[in-house]
């Protein structure tokens, strides 16, 4: 979709104002005021994020970002777990589940060239012979 017809699309408000949401968040964390967004307002920002991923990934056949990427600390490993902790727990899963439909993305198991010479020479038993 172009800029100009999400100009014109009743939900275009939803890019404009995701940039301002961002930002005001990581402000709010920053300054240790997080409690100043209701339970109610998160849950509902997690929930709409979260329906809006899934659909649009599964649409596009396609992985599609998930976070932000600002820097080798965009989201760390203990905030990224406690949330989806929490959100497998929302919704009656645990880790298990979790196991079971992680999935790779389209390409991610496909061998580098040198991976692969290296894969077949070791299966064929010449992994000291020269490539």
């Amino acid at each position: 979709m172009s800029s100009s017809d999400r100009a014109n699309d009743e939900f275009g408000w939803i890019d404009r104002y995701a940039a301002d949401l961002h930002r005001s968040a990581k402000e709010l964390v920053e300054k240790g005021e997080a409690a100043r967004v209701s339970d109610e307002a998160l849950a509902q920002i997690i929930t709409a994020a979260v329906r809006l991923y899934y659909a649009k990934s599964e649409l596009e056949d396609r992985p599609v970002p998930a976070i932000v990427q600002e820097g080798p600390e965009t989201v760390t490993a203990t905030e990224m777990l406690v949330a989806v902790s929490e959100m497998l727990r929302d919704v009656h899963l645990g880790p298990m589940e979790l196991g079971l439909w992680f999935r790779r993305r389209p390409g991610e198991n496909d061998p580098m060239p040198d991976e692969h010479h290296h894969t077949t020479r070791v299966a064929t038993g010449n992994a000291g012979s020269k490539p």
